[in-house]
């Protein structure tokens, strides 16, 4: 099959993350796979196997939306392109253009639960010969905005190359994994971090309120236990060698740094939100977000006792494979292949 790949950019964040697996894997085997984005600092992961070109997709803008899609259109004309899958909601606008100038099918994941505030974003969702939700939360808080186009694929990793062992010394090694943005709770977790106790926070992620959590750190006056590392490629080398990771979010799709700390088997304290309780299949163990008093006493536990109050299945996290399978089989069955 010959295919398009299409989000806004290859920055950082987990709809990155899983175009680059899929078109990665799917390049593998076999398929011709372009990637569309406005690029990034993950554009070096996408394989020699894939090409990729650069336009403003990224743009929430409806004439350079409109005009990326001619583009695209004239490309899917000439080269022969097959089908365009989007991810995110302003290249789904543009899939949406694309199919409609080039007569070819369009498909749409749905990596968030993006709420119901303005009905007209819901119209290429709608309207895909397929809508992938990568969660069952996802899926089940966005029935009323999509049709009964959608399926639940969920989120696939490929397998960790290392593992996790309980760090040696007394010091209590907290992680967070994540863009530093107001929905991911870091300021919460910073709220609920004791300060007369024996720890450290490492931080990996970058984004819109790292210097407002820089400055929330001084003033909490535990800057010598906190650092910020920025964006990262070595979250898999982080996890192995801490003691737990905070994971204060308010809403996630399919919680990817979560999975991953699962497979390498880092224990957890987690929010309890749809998609973490469909991964723990339970809510018990899991702590209301936002809620700093509650994350207090769990962060607190672990550190006097070492216990975390939920274990997460590892089976609750499908292999790469499994996913790039099921993606496979809707791009087949989409194009009668």
């Amino acid at each position: 099959m010959k295919i398009i790949e299409i989000l806004p950019e290859l920055d950082v964040g987990g709809v990155e993350r899983h175009v680059i697996d899929l078109a990665n894997t799917l390049a593998e085997r076999g398929h011709s796979v372009t990637v569309i984005s406005y690029g990034g600092r993950m554009m070096c992961q996408l394989s020699d196997k894939v090409d990729h070109r650069k336009l403003p997709v990224h743009k929430k803008n409806i004439v350079t939306g409109y005009l990326c899609a001619r583009k695209i259109a004239k490309w899917v004309k000439e080269e022969g392109f097959e089908l365009i899958h989007a991810h995110s909601r302003v290249p789904a606008w543009i899939a949406m253009w694309v199919a409609s100038m080039a007569k070819i099918p369009f498909i749409v994941t749905a990596h968030v639960d993006f709420g119901t505030k303005t009905k007209c974003i819901y119209k290429p969702y709608r309207k895909a010969n397929k809508t992938i939700c990568v969660s069952s939360a996802v899926q089940e808080g966005m029935k009323k905005c999509f049709y009964d186009n959608t399926q639940v694929v969920l989120n696939g990793l490929d397998n960790p190359k290392v593992h996790w062992q309980k760090p040696e010394g007394e010091t209590i090694k907290f992680l967070f994994v994540g863009r530093l943005s107001k929905i991911k709770g870091l300021h919460d977790a910073l709220r609920a971090l004791p300060q007369d106790s024996n720890w450290t926070l490492d931080v990996l992620g970058d984004g819109p309120i790292r210097s407002e959590l820089e400055a929330e750190v001084k003033e909490l006056n535990i800057e010598n236990k906190v650092t910020f590392h920025g964006f990262s490629n070595e979250a898999d080398k982080f996890m192995a060698t801490s003691s737990c990771l905070l994971f204060p979010s308010y809403t996630e799709g399919m919680p990817l740094t979560l999975a991953r700390a699962v497979q390498i088997g880092l224990p957890v304290l987690a929010s309890d939100i749809p998609s973490v309780s469909e991964m723990a299949r339970k809510h018990d163990g899991l702590l209301p977000p936002g809620d700093i008093e509650a994350w207090k006493k769990a962060i607190g536990d672990y550190i006097k006792t070492g216990v975390i109050p939920v274990s997460i299945p590892l089976e609750s996290v499908p292999t790469l494979d499994k996913m790039v399978d099921e993606d496979e089989k809707i791009y087949k069955e989409i194009l009668g292949k």
